[in-house]
């Protein structure tokens, strides 16, 4: 019962990023370095030179059950991706300890980046601060978002996703404040 009402909880939390509009289909994406989870360099214009595109996409956290089926979804067919020329990246604000549950969950192989000042967040425009009282809320449900992000400002990201393309434009956009309502495989292997 107690995952149910925090379904519920989680799913009215998402109406609170009203304010967020993602990047669209065509923008020239913002470039972005950052570490991986392995300490590998990510370079978004370098990956771009040696891969035909760039599957970058946001997630909450660990402990949302959407995320990992969606993160289970992508490492199942990463090999369909990466025949196509994609790298996948994956963002969350997430600490280096969430990220390591993620991929005992779902055994994810591709990079993910630790986004914790949120600035490829905020660049791709899906950032969002989540209320004090839904903050109190999901503590009640056993989630603190303090010890989940290593932080006390609890911002998550819309879980959107982009894919880029070599001349560094956005080719591809799932940006839904619907935060149940994720990318499909197939949609975005029809675009690369």
């Amino acid at each position: 019962m107690k995952k149910y009402l925090l379904l519920i909880t989680l799913f009215f939390a998402g109406l609170q990023v009203m304010a967020q509009t993602g990047l669209t289909k065509g923008d020239t994406a913002p470039a972005f370095t950052a570490k991986d989870n392995t300490g590998k360099s990510i370079d978004l214009k370098t990956l771009l030179k040696s891969h035909k595109s760039v599957v970058l996409f946001f997630y909450r956290g660990e402990w949302c059950p959407y995320c990992n089926k969606h993160i289970q979804q992508l490492q199942d067919s990463l090999q369909l991706l990466s025949a196509k020329g994609a790298y996948v990246i994956a963002v969350t604000p997430e600490t280096n300890d969430g990220i390591n549950k993620t991929i005992g969950k779902t055994h994810a192989s591709f990079s993910i980046i630790q986004d914790k000042g949120y600035q490829i967040m905020k660049d791709y425009r899906v950032n969002y601060v989540l209320d004090d009282a839904t903050v109190a809320k999901y503590k009640t449900y056993g989630l603190d978002l303090n010890k989940s992000n290593g932080n006390a400002d609890h911002v998550l990201p819309v879980p959107a996703t982009y894919i880029i393309n070599q001349s560094g434009k956005i080719a591809f956009v799932h940006f839904n404040k619907d935060y149940t309502k994720r990318a499909s495989v197939n949609d975005m292997l029809q675009v690369l």
